[in-house]
């Protein structure tokens, strides 16, 4: 009697470890973020890099007591320590004689749902939010945007009023591989952070022209470009990023202009995340951990599997998503299953409308239209995962026994325990 050899594998799923097994002869690679470790003191680190600013002066030199200061921050999908990093900040800029009453921090939502009073304490620091206003990009209201023209790809230009209206923006956030700009991170806190849902909508599809692949970990490309423009526009000069690791620990922090802080940035990111693979599989288990919040974050782990996957394979896609596909684009499930050309089609001719969310439903069904997507999902029913043109796995055994069911008895699977944040690089990518 032949026994199977099983590989005993753990992965993070909703805060908790997960044991896998997967036949051994069917495991290609298990591919992880690089081991670092963070800074050994997050605050002593986020003082040297405000006294060492990157192709800037501190701030305590050119900010003045009479400019009206921004921080802009992103939200609570994002695990940036912003509630260490801005005490720091508020400390320098009453050094150069800006009072309390001049400085605010806004949420950069983008399009995510807007944050609890709980959530906005939790991420700014209970003592900052009694100390400076803090609040939402709401960028739901008409009236809480101004419009800018168009920028140089031609995007209509709408963002927050506080932004237009700041002397001094200084843009917090995490650069990590993304598979619209390339990298997170600098100017994407402007565009889409504080921006209106149309700019956003512009931005997402030109991302989806890159002829089928996204633009993952490519630095220089049309959306970062147009990001950049837009961010200088408004005037944002200064950026304060870090660069986590898999643990959630802060390894590299960058403060400066927005270009040069960012390429520093971008240098760390790729040696942290970028992941060699020897074999093109049959098969990609992504893992949507840390993004697990809901589909709209956990899709991010699509794009390192499409970028492995053979043509004709099967991607299984693993997440929680405790709140479901998306608690604010709640219609795209009704167009998620199209083609990605129909859905392009649909928005053209105006039978579709919200933008953002057609340009992620066109990202996935690129990704469909590769390789067949497995779902394995507490958090998203059955049905869901049928209109996103997913099939719905009840367990994550029986998500790996179907996939290999599709793809033979010999194929090679390989997982991806961090896959948001997954850079490979490999035989298909040079």
């Amino acid at each position: 009697m032949n026994i199977t050899q099983m590989a005993i594998l753990t992965i993070p799923f909703g805060g908790e470890p997960y044991a896998l097994e997967v036949p051994d002869r069917n495991l290609a690679e298990v591919l992880s973020p690089r081991p670092s470790r963070a800074v050994p003191d997050l605050d002593v680190a986020i003082e040297a890099a405000l006294d060492a600013p990157i192709d800037q002066p501190p701030l305590e030199d050119w900010v003045k007591p009479g400019d009206r200061v921004l921080i802009v921050s992103d939200d609570t999908t994002r695990l940036t320590p912003v509630d260490r990093m801005l005490p720091a900040l508020l400390r320098r800029l009453r050094a150069a004689g800006v009072p309390d009453d001049r400085i605010a921090c806004i949420m950069a939502l983008g399009t995510h749902r807007y944050m609890t009073e709980e959530e906005l304490r939790a991420k700014a620091g209970a003592a900052v939010c009694e100390q400076i206003r803090v609040f939402n990009h709401e960028w739901r209201d008409p009236q809480a945007l101004v419009a800018l023209g168009a920028s140089s790809q031609g995007t209509p230009l709408l963002v927050n009023r506080a932004v237009v209206e700041a002397d001094v923006i200084i843009g917090l956030g995490a650069i990590v591989p993304h598979h619209i700009p390339g990298f997170s991170g600098s100017s994407k806190i402007i565009q889409p952070g504080v921006c209106g849902d149309r700019t956003t909508a512009q931005t997402h599809l030109l991302s989806c022209e890159g002829g089928g692949d996204s633009y993952l970990g490519i630095e220089d490309n049309p959306v970062r470009r147009d990001m950049d423009d837009m961010a200088d526009r408004v005037g944002l000069r200064t950026i304060f990023n870090v660069v986590m690791n898999d643990a959630g620990g802060v390894v590299g922090i960058f403060f400066g202009s927005m270009r040069s802080t960012f390429r520093a940035g971008v240098e760390l990111a790729r040696a942290l995340y970028g992941v060699a693979y020897q074999e093109v599989p049959d098969i990609v288990l992504a893992n949507s951990y840390p993004c697990d919040l809901d589909f709209w974050q956990s899709h991010k782990s699509l794009y390192p599997a499409q970028r492995m996957v053979k043509p004709g394979g099967a991607i299984i896609v693993c997440t929680p998503a405790p709140e479901g596909v998306s608690p604010v684009h709640t219609e795209l499930l009704d167009f998620t299953a199209w083609s990605s050309q129909d859905i392009k089609a649909a928005y053209r001719e105006g039978r579709l409308t919200n933008g953002v969310a057609c340009a992620l439903a066109i990202a996935w069904a690129m990704v469909r239209e590769k390789a067949s997507i497995i779902n394995y999902s507490p958090g998203i029913t059955p049905e869901e995962k049928a209109k996103l043109g997913h099939t719905h796995a009840p367990t994550l055994a029986w998500a790996v026994e179907e996939a290999l069911r599709r793809q033979g008895p010999d194929a090679r699977l390989t997982i991806l325990t961090h896959a948001p944040e997954l850079l490979p690089i490999g035989p298909a990518t040079g």
